[in-house]
């Protein structure tokens, strides 16, 4: 068993900020994988399902972003799970808008979620960094993260959520660069196939 969790803030003023991509993505593996309905556990929201042959419990935790871990650490010890079984999908202002990076353990680098975490559970978890780009200087990280996504935004958030969710199960086998591998097959799709089918648009029917 496997215990995803989406970082974000709860309440509908949040529900569009940066800050809360996280739970976006946790959101869209639901509605694609068809998961439970969620129930009220561990401080936070609970749905269950399966990826990859493998039970997945999936958390949103409701204790806002710096309490983060008191709602995974509660999962963790219920479902006896061990860090490296955890998967933490979050906003990475180190990574540029609509990058995805996955990696294992590593320091919080100033994200509050990951420090309550860690400060729970220890760092070794498993971690899917969703680039939301920096502002250039820290005086603004916090009006950016807080702020919601704009309707350009949305020209490149709604198809890397759609295409997490769908490359989700290759998480489950513990391998981070099949995972990226796909993303990127799904977003930047090869450019001698792309080439290939224009031209045979462009041919017409024989």
């Amino acid at each position: 068993m496997l215990l995803f969790v989406g970082l974000g803030n709860p309440g509908g003023s949040y529900a569009n900020n940066r800050h809360n991509i996280g739970f976006m993505a946790a959101d869209e593996i639901v509605r694609r994988h068809d998961f439970s309905t969620p129930r009220r556990r561990f401080q936070g929201q609970v749905h269950e399902g399966r990826l990859g042959g493998k039970r997945i419990a999936l958390l949103k935790p409701m204790t806002f972003m710096n309490d983060s871990g008191r709602s995974v650490g509660e999962a963790a010890r219920y479902y006896k799970i061990d860090p490296a079984q955890v998967v933490i999908f979050y906003d990475e202002l180190d990574l540029a808008a609509g990058k995805v990076r996955v990696k294992t353990g590593g320091g919080a680098a100033g994200h509050n979620g990951l420090r309550s975490i860690t400060q729970h559970i220890g760092p070794d978890f498993r971690r899917v960094r969703i680039g939301i780009g920096h502002p250039g200087h820290k005086s603004r990280v916090q009006k950016h993260v807080l702020s919601d996504f704009s309707k350009t935004d949305r020209q490149w958030v709604t198809p890397l959520l759609d295409a997490i969710a769908e490359v989700a199960p290759a998480l489950v086998e513990g391998d981070n660069g099949d995972f990226t591998t796909k993303l990127a097959l799904i977003l930047n799709p090869p450019r001698e196939n792309k080439s290939r089918d224009e031209g045979d648009r462009k041919k017409g029917p024989n």
